[in-house]
């Protein structure tokens, strides 16, 4: 069983899996946790004077805040507005980090991402909590 964990098609069958049965509150922090992820492989690479490992993290950060961005719902609530901004301003960080190739700008980029991600890490919960209570 141990073997079955470690076989990549089975991780990628759970991750797959885990994506398409998560509700879109998960998925937003799954998102947020994938974000994060990248900027520490991205610091670390840097600090490796690894340009080509930091820049592959850093495109997929940008990848993951531009579909963050492209999702967000105006309408939806007063503060979207707000948050779009936020995300045009780290896409923005992010490019100039990986040309730049700057681990402190990498840094506070984290730095401002891992707050929104607990945000939402603790909204998702609240909704699956009260979800969870209507249903008993």
């Amino acid at each position: 069983m141990d073997r079955d964990v470690n076989n990549p098609s089975m991780r990628a069958r759970y991750m797959a899996d885990a994506v398409t049965t998560a509700s879109p509150g998960k998925l937003l922090v799954m998102l947020y946790d994938r974000l994060v992820l990248d900027l520490v492989k991205a610091e670390e690479a840097i600090g490796r004077h690894d340009r080509e490992t930091a820049s592959a993290q850093l495109q997929h950060a940008q990848e993951i805040v531009i579909e963050l961005r492209s999702s967000l719902r105006m309408d939806a609530w007063d503060g979207a507005r707000g948050l779009s901004e936020v995300y045009g301003f780290l896409l923005t960080q992010l490019i100039q980090a990986n040309v730049r190739f700057d681990a402190a700008q990498v840094a506070s980029c984290r730095a401002l991402v891992e707050p929104l991600c607990d945000a939402w890490r603790a909204a998702a919960s609240e909704v699956s909590t009260g979800a969870a209570v209507r249903v008993a």
